[in-house]
C-alpha cells in the first residue's frame, strides 16, 4: 500500500515551526498532501520552494492541494531523497516516515525502515550536501523511531541540533529538531575540505574523511560526549613537532577543536603480520623501533604502545596515528611498551613467520635497554 499521507499531528506541529523558520530557497522533503511546501510558500520571507516525494501520487495530489490555494511557485519533483534534487537551499523540511516496517501493510509513506529511523539516517547522511553554510533543517519524528539513534546520525554527520517543539500522544511523543552544519564543519567547508564523510570513532574523538587540495584526509573532532580536554589541542601541537621527524601522518590544517591530516592507507599492524613475509616485517619492526627512539630523544611519550593496534597503520613504511596523549616525560616508555606488545600473544605470531624468541627473551632484553639505553639487545632478540 502506498497512499498519499494526509495531514496528521505531526503534519501540524512540523508546519508551526516552518511558519517560525522557513526563509530564502525551501525545500520539503518528502513532501506528501503538500502541507509544508505550501506553509513555506505563504512565508514572507522565503523565495522559492521545491516539493520532492518518491509517491506518484503523492506528487499529483500536492499539485492539486497547492492549486486549490492559488498557490503556483512551487516546483515538485518525483524522486526519493535527493536523488533527483539539485543545488542547496536555505531551509529544508523533512517529516520522514519514521515507524518501524509493518511487513503486513508496507507504506512508503510510513515505514522508516527495520528500525524506523533507517530513511532518516540516510537523509542526515545527504542533507549537507544540499544546505547552504548558514541553512537550517526541519524535521520531526517519534519517540518509535530512538531518540538516542537520531542523536548519533546528527553527531556523526557534524550537525549541531536543538529540539525546539514537541507533543504527547497516546502511544508515542513527536519531536521537532531544528539543526544546521555545526562550525566546525563550516570552517572546514569555507578552507576547501569537501566531502565530508563519518569514518569511525574512538572513546574521545570522531574521525571524518574528506578531501583537501585533491588529496584524502582524515579529520578528528572532539567526540561532544567525551569529558576530556584539550585532546585535540594537545595532538595538533605534538604532531607539528612530529612530523619534523617525520613521524606520524602529515598535518595540513588545524583550528579549534579539530585537526585535518593525511589520510593513512594501509594494514593495521596485526593485519600486516599476517600477510607479510619475514624480510618486510623485520624492516618494519626497525622503522617503527626507530620512530620510537627519536620520540624518546625528544623525551616524549606517545602511550598505548603496549597495545597499538589500531595505532599503527603499514604500506610501504609504518606510520603511528593518534598522538592526543603525548606528553613530556622523564620516564619514557615508547620502546619498553612496544617490547611489551611483542612480548604478548604477537609473539606466535611473530615465530611462525621465522623471527624465533621468546617472551622471556624480549622483556630481558627492554630491562636492559631501560638500564643502559641500548637498543641493540632489543635487536638482537628479534633478529633484526
Amino acid at each position: 500500500m502506498s497512499q498519499v499521507y494526509e495531514p496528521q499531528e505531526d503534519s501540524y506541529l512540523l508546519a508551526e515551526q516552518v511558519k517560525k523558520y522557513a526563509k530564502g530557497n525551501v525545500l520539503d522533503m518528502g513532501t506528501g498532501s503538500g502541507i509544508q511546501a505550501i506553509t513555506a510558500s505563504k512565508c514572507k520571507n522565503v523565495k522559492k520552494v521545491t516539493a520532492v516525494d518518491v509517491n506518484p501520487k503523492a506528487i499529483k495530489q500536492s499539485k492539486k492541494n497547492a492549486l486549490h490555494q492559488g498557490i503556483k511557485n512551487i516546483k515538485f519533483i518525483e524522486g526519493y531523497l535527493f536523488d533527483k534534487v539539485k543545488g542547496k537551499f536555505d531551509t529544508i523540511i523533512f517529516n520522514p516516515p519514521y515507524l518501524p516496517d509493518d511487513i503486513k501493510a508496507k507504506d512508503v509513506a510510513l515505514d522508516g525502515g527495520k528500525k524506523g529511523y533507517e530513511v532518516l539516517g540516510k537523509f542526515i547522511q545527504q542533507v549537507n550536501n544540499h544546505l547552504n553554510p548558514n541553512g537550517k533543517v526541519l524535521f520531526i519524528f517519534s519517540s518509535l523511531t530512538n531518540k538516542q539513534k537520531v542523536n548519533e546520525f546528527l553527531e556523526e554527520n557534524m550537525l549541531d541540533f536543538e529540539e525546539i517543539a514537541s507533543q504527547g500522544l497516546f502511544m508515542e511523543k513527536l519531536f521537532v529538531y531544528i539543526i544546521e552544519k555545526s562550525n566546525i564543519r563550516r570552517e572546514l567547508e569555507k578552507k576547501g575540505v569537501n566531502n565530508l564523510q563519518y569514518f569511525d570513532h574512538g572513546k574521545r574523538g570522531l574521525i571524518f574523511t574528506g578531501i583537501y587540495k585533491k588529496k584524502k584526509v582524515a579529520i578528528k573532532i572532539k567526540r561532544p560526549s567525551s569529558e576530556a580536554h584539550n585532546r585535540i589541542e594537545n595532538e595538533v601541537y605534538w604532531l607539528k613537532r612530529l612530523n619534523k621527524k617525520n613521524i606520524g601522518p602529515n598535518l595540513f590544517l588545524a583550528g579549534k577543536g579539530y585537526l585535518v591530516y593525511e589520510f593513512v592507507e594501509g594494514d593495521f599492524i596485526l593485519d600486516y603480520i599476517e600477510k607479510s613475509n619475514k624480510t618486510a616485517i623485520k624492516k618494519t619492526l626497525k622503522a617503527i623501533f626507530k620512530q620510537l627512539l627519536e620520540m624518546e630523544e625528544m623525551k616524549v611519550n606517545k602511550e598505548e604502545m603496549h597495545h597499538p593496534i589500531k595505532h599503527i597503520i603499514v604500506n610501504k613504511k609504518p606510520t603511528m596515528i593518534d598522538f592526543e596523549r603525548c606528553h613530556i616525560s622523564k620516564d619514557l616508555k615508547n620502546v619498553t611498551q612496544f617490547c611489551q606488545f611483542l612480548s604478548g600473544h604477537l609473539c606466535q605470531n611473530l615465530n611462525a613467520k621465522g623471527l624465533k624468541y621468546t617472551p622471556d627473551q624480549i622483556r630481558a632484553a627492554a630491562k636492559q635497554y631501560k638500564e643502559d639505553d641500548n637498543i641493540e639487545a632489543i635487536y638482537k632478540v628479534i633478529n633484526i
